[in-house]
């Protein structure tokens, strides 16, 4: 489908305003989620449960008519329930693959630290190559493909801490929150006669948003933007609290979000706000404090405010 940036930008603004009629009052949250679809990335929502973090993923299938599954995670399940699995025909005399949860556009990975790093890491190829391995067979999942994880705190009985690689991979991670007291009484008005997502309509379509992030790739970044981008990543490197700074993957990623922001603000070339604004969304999870920083009550945004502070743009 072709599709201007004007198209792309009402696209976009239409899939935000029918998932807000689920969603009270996390503008910015949605906002987020989108552009990491926009860019082809998939989403860590970290928070306590029952705030809405499966109806947001519901609402924002539904709302581009995409095909939608939640895996559940707990300590029993297998990597064969994510990926799919070979099972023999007894009529053909071959095996046949079997699809996982994994053979969908919109995946809810529920609470995704809840179960085993056997079985979390069996999302790693899926996430970077779009992907399954199965008996040294590739399937391609469809397009476009996003998967959305859960993650409690750790603080939470039954977690698992999520390997650095696991964590890397997620574009961004974004965080709904309780809701304000005007909220949650909106909240209660929207859900008395029942769940409005089952009559949730569509806003978009799938080959809609392929063209948007299609588009995405086109919004021009200046050098001097890039070498802004690259020192930012950099400074979280060099920190004296940091024993693991943002990765290449990183860079790439925050490249990409600032593209969207554009986008999403109706230019078609980056600023350096653009940066400042994607920066703490696409880096601070993927910063590691050293044992006395932890001790310290210092924190990775920390960090990131620092980059943003200490690094200026040469325009």
């Amino acid at each position: 489908m072709r599709m201007n940036n004007e198209q792309a930008i009402h696209c976009l603004k239409q899939v935000l305003y029918n998932v807000e009629k689920i969603i009270v009052g996390k503008r910015h949250t949605i906002e987020l989620v989108l552009m990491t679809l926009a860019c082809r990335g998939h989403v860590l929502i970290e928070d306590v449960p029952g705030v809405g973090k499966t109806s947001l993923v519901s609402a924002l299938a539904r709302s581009v008519n995409g095909s939608f599954k939640r895996i559940q995670f707990t300590p029993d399940i297998m990597p064969s329930d994510i990926t799919g699995f070979s099972a023999f025909n007894p009529r053909t005399g071959d095996f046949e693959y079997k699809a996982g949860a994994v053979m969908s556009q919109f995946i809810l990975a529920d609470e995704i630290n809840r179960t085993s790093p056997k079985t979390q890491s069996s999302l790693l190829e899926v996430m970077e190559e779009n992907q399954v391995t199965v008996d040294g067979q590739s399937y391609r999942v469809p397009e476009p493909f996003i998967v959305l994880a859960t993650q409690n705190p750790v603080e939470y009985l039954g977690t698992y801490p999520l390997p650095e690689a696991q964590v890397d991979r997620f574009f961004m991670r974004v965080s709904l929150g309780y809701p304000s007291p005007a909220e949650e009484s909106h909240m209660l008005e929207r859900f008395k006669e029942g769940d409005p997502i089952l009559n949730l309509r569509t806003a978009a379509e799938c080959e809609d948003i392929i063209a948007v992030q299609g588009l995405v790739e086109k919004i021009y970044v200046s050098q001097d933007i890039n070498n802004f981008i690259v020192e930012i990543v950099r400074f979280t490197r060099q920190h004296e609290d940091v024993v693991l700074g943002a990765s290449p993957r990183a860079t790439l990623c925050l490249f990409k979000a600032s593209q969207a922001w554009a986008l999403y603000n109706e230019r078609d070339f980056v600023t350096p706000d653009d940066v400042i604004a994607m920066a703490p969304h696409v880096l601070e999870h993927r910063i590691i404090l050293k044992q006395e920083a932890k001790l310290q009550k210092r924190s990775s945004k920390e960090v990131v405010e620092g980059a943003l502070k200490e690094v200026r743009p040469t325009l």
